[in-house]
């Protein structure tokens, strides 16, 4: 396999770690396909932060594809770690599943009305069908099938064999002081894990439990509850002979490790004996691991013990939503790539993650902001199309729209989000009138069927109806507002008179801009053509004015969808009528 020292055609952060990836591949394992790895564990809603931890490695992999070479983005699903809290936000589930608290994700039951066997597949399989629909390749691997089938069996005995080794790396981090203040996390792993901070004690699950007999990197599930509230009580390395009691029920049981597949390596020795059995070369981690103790930090050390060696990769930074704090799988309530599907392309989505270097954090919008979004995207669309935009926007435009395997698929013709957004609050859905009001939109070339401008329109639809609250939305007004009418002073009923003469030579979303903004003009004696420059602070002032009378006129308030839109959606005949014709 080749070593390709820079991408020809981009220099962004992408291209950068795929060099380097590529490189290190070659130095550890050459000639094989490069491994990259994402963690992710499906203990409630996987959401959108946790999706920076597969779209980081999924860019980086898709450009080392670009190249030629052979890549395996492998997702760990960490079904097999145990059931720590019962979310908040899921349906079907109340305080009564406390009981499954300690048991493997996959041996919970669904939540209820879930077509899938188990906790873990529910919430595995959204993300499953997100992460096609961004075109992200991977291969899954389940925990609960690596180590119940025992393909783990000779990493275990060898941990279990060298624990004194991996105690002392431990007890180095368990005696230094605890970081004055705790880091965000989006880590996906377990959450208990995750927080045991370095100096905190290192909880058990964290660790491996230590007692009287001594320090061990393994948890049984109890054969009688289920449950990993266990202690290993004994340990013979020639035999392979072990012994657990169960602190929950006290359940007492002996067992062949040589033999036994109902366990696991804790959290901080499972990590990195995965990167060593899988030969990882790439695979980032969240910025709670940049601090000492940490388990992505500590494992750099254990893995020495498999005779692996840390990945390379970023700490990557947080991910928001738009009004919303930090995220968190186990409390439930947050919005998962599903969420944001509905109301995005997948281009849209994927464009936000890899415009920003991982150790950017950037927020993802859920609220109007999502129109201003679409616009700069719709900008560097055009950008691309005309070629100039610039190489790093380039880049950013390439890695959303297409992976090595081809072009996503993508809306035929796009138009603009808040148009659709408008059209679709204005008309309730009703597809004859969101056809006729996009065919007037551009008279000259009319859409022939819906079908032109989905999903986008499908996406926008989404939005309103699931993100824009009631008293937000538009309704058109069903009889003029006669009262209002009546009370007008001239000139105002002068600036409906203009607007009402010039409709129908405007008709359409450009002619109607120009109409609305000109009228005010015109009234001030200027021409309707006159440019900002050429006009008076004052005509700003006017054109506000104007423009929320209109508001009043169709909606009964001050603010609504942008008016050409608004114009196009109510039709000439309501139009003329609401505003006294």
């Amino acid at each position: 396999m080749p070593i390709v020292a820079q991408s020809t055609e981009t220099t962004d952060w992408v291209s950068r770690f795929a060099d380097e990836v590529i490189e290190e591949s070659e130095r550890r394992a050459p000639g094989k396909p490069v491994v990259v790895a994402s963690g992710l564990s499906p203990s409630g809603p996987i959401h959108l932060g946790n999706l920076r931890e597969v779209m980081t490695p999924h860019l980086v992999a898709d450009e080392i594809r670009r190249r030629g070479h052979e890549v395996r983005h492998l997702i760990s699903w960490d079904d097999y770690d145990r059931y720590r809290k019962v979310p908040n936000g899921v349906e079907g589930t109340d305080a009564s599943w406390a009981e499954h608290i300690g048991k493997p994700l996959t041996s919970v039951p669904a939540p209820a009305g879930s077509p899938y066997p188990n906790w873990a597949e529910h919430f595995k399989a959204a993300m499953v069908a997100s992460l096609a629909e961004l075109g992200v390749e991977f291969d899954g691997i389940s925990q609960t099938a690596q180590y119940t089938s025992g393909v783990y069996r000779e990493q275990i005995l060898h941990a279990m064999k060298h624990r004194g080794d991996i105690d002392a790396i431990l007890e180095q981090y368990r005696t230094k002081k605890a970081p004055a203040k705790k880091q965000q996390s989006q880590k996906p792993v377990d959450d208990a894990e995750l927080e045991a901070e370095a100096g905190s004690g290192a909880a058990e699950e964290d660790d491996g439990s230590s007692g009287s007999a001594g320090y061990f990197p393994y948890k049984p599930f109890c054969a009688h509850c289920g449950k990993d509230l266990t202690t290993v009580t004994a340990y013979d390395d020639d035999t392979t002979e072990l012994t657990y009691v169960c602190t929950e029920d006290g359940f007492t049981e002996t067992v062949l490790l040589s033999e036994f597949n109902r366990g696991k390596l804790v959290w901080k020795v499972d990590w990195p004996m995965r990167w060593a059995y899988e030969g990882v070369i790439f695979e980032p981690s969240g910025v709670d691991h940049s601090s000492p103790g940490s388990s992505f930090q500590v494992g750099g050390q254990i893995v020495g013990i498999f005779g692996g060696e840390r990945p390379i990769g970023p700490m990557y930074a947080f991910v928001g939503i738009s009004g919303m704090a930090k995220m968190s799988s186990s409390k439930g309530g947050v919005p998962t790539p599903g969420d944001a599907l509905q109301i995005m392309e997948p281009q849209l989505l994927r464009w936000l993650y890899a415009r920003r270097r991982p150790n950017q954090s950037f927020k993802i919008a859920f609220d109007q902001e999502i129109q201003r979004l679409y616009d700069e995207w719709d900008k560097l669309d055009a950008k691309v199309t005309d070629g100039s935009a610039l190489p790093a926007d380039l880049a950013a435009h390439s890695r959303a729209v297409r992976t090595a395997a081809g072009e996503l698929p993508r809306t035929p013709r796009p138009m603009p989000y808040r148009t659709l957004a408008s059209v679709a609050d204005i008309t309730a859905g009703d597809e004859d009138q969101s056809l006729r009001i996009l065919s007037e939109l551009d008279p000259a070339n009319p859409l022939s069927t819906l079908d032109e401008v989905r999903p986008r329109l499908d996406k926008a639809e989404a939005w309103i109806n699931t993100h824009v609250p009631a008293d937000q939305r538009t309704i058109v007004r069903d009889e003029p507002d006669t009262e209002l009418l009546k009370s007008l002073d001239e000139p105002s009923q002068q600036s409906l008179r203009l607007l009402r003469d010039g409709l129908a030579d405007h008709w359409s979303l450009d002619g109607l801009s120009h109409l609305v903004y000109g009228v005010p003009k015109v009234q001030a004696g200027f021409s309707a053509d006159a440019t900002a420059k050429e006009l008076p602070p004052e005509i700003k002032t006017a054109q506000r004015t104007f423009f929320a009378l209109l508001y009043h006129l169709l909606v009964g308030r001050d603010t609504g969808p942008r008016l050409p839109t608004l114009l196009l959606a109510v039709g000439q005949d309501r139009v003329r009528r609401l505003l006294g014709e």
